[in-house]
């Protein structure tokens, strides 16, 4: 399963792309993302889906024993393998979330920082999250939203996205803790803690952990 259009929306400015989500979300709710991820525990054997630069990579890399660093888009890959360079730890590949070439059962852990909300079908990631995870196995979700924000700071957000990045994918989400809660319960995970983080801009923060009777 192929998605070029999407691989080609997000290859276009990989040099740029750091100062781009951060000119469009802010320095403010970034270092809020990265605050909360210090915090998670250990993560064992883990995955990461849409690395992108290898932003989040550097901060969740001490919580593992080992981890895949992955991304659709080639352009982005080259730019995480600059910034990570050769960490023992760290595997980075090509990798189409929705269909991927881990075996089942065969991770601890997935993370995903603002990813799931400009995926085509989220609940085609969400169930191949689960197909790969352990049992137990946990899954850490944060993504961009609007949810809590207020009129003018959507707007204002909203034409800071055109200016950098055009007009935004057609099948873009904007979550409510609550709708993304529900699409993961109904993929068979326990959410074990869900809030929005940030001020003027938000991003909601989730983490769930398969079903032991899975």
């Amino acid at each position: 399963m192929r998605d070029n259009k999407t691989e080609e929306y997000w290859s276009r400015f990989p040099d740029t792309y750091d100062k781009k989500m951060e000119y469009v979300v802010g320095k403010e709710l970034l270092a809020d993302i990265i605050q909360e991820l210090n915090h998670l525990p250990e993560l064992g054997e883990l995955v990461e889906f849409g690395c992108g630069t290898g932003i989040y990579t550097e901060t969740i890399v001490p919580k593992t024993k080992s981890m895949f660093a992955t991304d659709l888009s080639d352009s982005l890959i080259a730019v995480a393998r600059k910034r990570i360079g050769d960490h023992p730890k760290v595997t980075i590949q090509k990798e189409n979330c929705m269909a991927t070439s881990f075996p089942s059962e065969a991770l601890d852990s997935v993370f995903m920082a603002n990813l799931i909300h400009v995926i085509e079908s989220p609940s085609t990631l969400l169930q191949e999250c689960y197909r790969i995870l352990r049992k137990n196995g946990t899954i850490v979700i944060v993504t961009f939203t609007d949810h809590g924000m207020k009129l003018w700071d959507k707007i204002k957000m909203g034409l800071r996205f055109v200016k950098s990045w055009g007009k935004p994918p057609s099948h873009t989400h904007s979550f409510s803790p609550e709708d993304l809660a529900s699409m993961m319960k109904d993929t068979g995970f326990t959410i074990k803690e869900s809030k929005v983080i940030g001020n003027e801009t938000k991003a909601l923060y989730i983490i769930g952990q398969k079903d032991m009777k899975a």
